[in-house]
C-alpha cells in the first residue's frame, strides 16, 4: 500500500504520485490519468473506460461486417 498525502496547488487540491507508481502506470507529466468509482472505493487508470468501451463495440461490428469493410477498402 502506498500513502499519499494531498497538497495545495492553486486554488486547488491535488496528490504527487511517486516515480514507482507512475512507472507501473506507464505515465508521465501531462498525461490523463481517469478515476473510476468501484464497488471497493476509487480506480485509478491511464486507460479511458468509455473508450475501451467504444472500440469494444467498434470492434464487435468490425468483426460482423468484415466482408462489407473489406470492399470498402478496395
Amino acid at each position: 500500500m502506498t500513502t499519499l498525502k494531498l497538497t495545495k496547488i492553486g486554488n486547488s487540491v491535488g496528490v504527487i504520485l511517486p516515480k514507482e507508481i507512475l512507472a507501473r502506470l506507464n505515465a508521465d507529466a501531462g498525461d490523463l490519468l481517469y478515476l473510476t468509482e468501484s464497488p471497493d472505493g476509487f480506480r485509478v487508470t491511464p486507460y479511458d473506460p468509455d473508450f475501451a468501451q467504444q472500440m469494444s463495440s467498434a470492434e464487435r461490428t468490425m468483426k460482423k461486417r468484415r466482408a462489407v469493410l473489406r470492399e470498402l477498402a478496395k
